[in-house]
């Protein structure tokens, strides 16, 4: 059983849902329930209202993740996807191309996680070690931020100092692009502030600053104020779009910018996938059916574990940009009126095939309290077949002639049903190609249905009350620091 598009994209839910696993009378149960979280989900679209949703300071506030695929000069009123946004993003590309040598994207949570899946999937291991034409003259991409680590950071600025000391003739140029919507993200802005400082020390260096934080100019944020006083360009954090919906809007694009990836392509995928979510009929509406499907699985059958496995290495990311978006949307201890529930499945990364190899017993014979979910991708570009390369060893006879994306769909099916075969949940989305119009549909399907699932669990999967506890801790500890050395 499988929900396919018009695009090709399909969600097979086979191994997830019929006798033995999730049941149409385990849906049938919340009939109800999920007419209700298909029309919070149209309302969401129309005015931003979800109920119960207050920011992270307590006030009333709107959700705009939904509008990010449309590119209006409507939108360009919130600080969202509008034609002038997108063009800035291509003069971004354009002013970089042969122009710049490194860029250093520097955040963390949304802020990261989205922009490393687009890296991954369209740059690859490799792309720093390719030749400036073969980058189409973009520069060389590095990430930081995403860890207050001082030997990693250290390690990046000798990197960087000893690539400037091979350039001759020429300042060597870099763009730091710092990414907060506060510009107060002590992973990000320690980072920041470390690099910019040792770079803009190097006479064979030239620095460049983009901000990407609030655009607001009435009541300036610590990273608006310094962007303004120092003249950086900016991009928009807007508001309504928490962290791990902004793969959508400048804080993912302005990567995507850097690499010369088909911004609008991203965005037409994701737009088709929002036009076939507004289906009423949940077997033709995806992100409602896999948001009920696993929510049954989890309320019902107690498999709140959700295994995230893509087969393929640069999916990876996209895995571990999905463990954010399901622990902070659905990963809560109250729900909407105030009930202490403990809600949400408990996300974990793995690929395929590698995983196979360590995580898989586990997921086989272990407790019961897991749904795998697969990506698959059904065409890859530059396919290699596998050579009879030594033809008087029948065990790697046995392996040749077939592709390895061939090889890759046996052991993908084979874990599948292997699965299937000892009552263990499991799904698979298929893409028709790992391309930016699929990677958009994906993401935007994965936003959506937690979007859904956290009306039909009654909690709030907008807000991330528990980030915020620790960094009331932090704060403080961190005064106690200075204090303590004098500063």
């Amino acid at each position: 059983m499988s929900l396919t598009l018009k695009s090709g994209f399909t969600f097979d839910y086979d191994n997830l849902f019929g006798e033995g696993k999730v049941t149409q009378a385990d849906l049938d149960s919340y009939a109800e329930d999920l007419k209700k979280a298909h029309e919070a989900m149209k309302v969401m679209r129309e005015s931003g209202f979800i109920k119960a949703h207050l920011s992270k300071d307590g006030a009333p506030e709107k959700v705009y993740f939904s509008k990010l695929p449309y590119i209006t000069e409507e939108n360009g009123k919130l600080n969202l996807n509008s034609p002038a946004s997108i063009q800035k993003l291509h003069d971004f590309t354009e002013h970089l191309r042969n122009n710049t040598d490194v860029v250093v994207s520097l955040g963390i949570g949304g802020s990261f996680l989205g922009n490393k899946v687009l890296f991954d999937i369209f740059c690859g291991e490799f792309w720093n070690t390719w030749t400036p034409e073969q980058r189409k003259g973009l520069p060389k991409v590095y990430f930081s931020g995403q860890n207050i680590d001082p030997r990693r950071t250290g390690d990046i600025l000798n990197h960087i100092k000893a690539m400037a000391a091979r350039t001759e003739g020429r300042k060597f140029k870099v763009c730091l692009i710092c990414i907060s919507k506060s510009g107060g993200t002590l992973d990000t802005m320690s980072n920041f502030m470390v690099m910019y400082d040792d770079l803009m020390k190097q006479d064979n260096i030239e620095v460049e600053v983009v901000a990407v934080t609030d655009p607001n100019m009435e009541k300036k944020t610590l990273l608006k104020q310094l962007a303004v006083d120092m003249g950086w360009q900016q991009f928009a954090v807007p508001d309504g779009v928490g962290g791990r919906f902004t793969v959508f809007c400048e804080v993912g694009l302005v990567t995507a910018a850097v690499i010369g990836m088909d911004i609008e392509k991203f965005l037409e995928g994701a737009r088709d996938m929002d036009e076939a979510c507004k289906n009423d009929d949940i077997w033709q509406n995806p992100a409602m059916l896999n948001a009920a499907l696993k929510f049954a699985a989890s309320e019902k059958h107690g498999r709140n574990i959700e295994v995230m496995m893509p087969y393929g290495d640069y999916l990876k990311s996209l895995s571990e940009w999905y463990i954010q978006l399901l622990a902070e949307s659905l990963g809560k201890q109250f729900n909407k009126d105030g009930k202490e529930v403990c809600y949400g499945r408990t996300p974990l990364v793995a690929v395929g095939t590698t995983d196979m190899h360590s995580q898989t017993q586990q997921h086989q014979e272990g407790t019961l309290d897991k749904v795998v979910q697969f990506i698959k991708v059904a065409k890859w570009d530059n396919d290699l077949t596998i050579p009879n390369a030594f033809p008087n060893f029948k065990k790697l006879a046995d392996i040749s002639g077939v592709t390895m994306s061939e090889a890759l769909e046996v052991a993908r099916q084979s874990n599948a049903d292997a699965l299937k075969s000892n009552k263990r949940f499991n799904a698979c989305f298929v893409l028709p190609e790992l391309n930016a119009y699929h990677l958009g549909e994906l993401l935007y399907l994965l936003a959506m249905s937690v979007a859904y699932e956290g009306e039909l669990s009654n909690v709030d999967a907008f807000n991330q009350p528990g980030v915020e506890a620790y960094k009331r801790i932090m704060g403080p500890k961190l005064s106690e620091l200075r204090k303590s050395k004098g500063l």
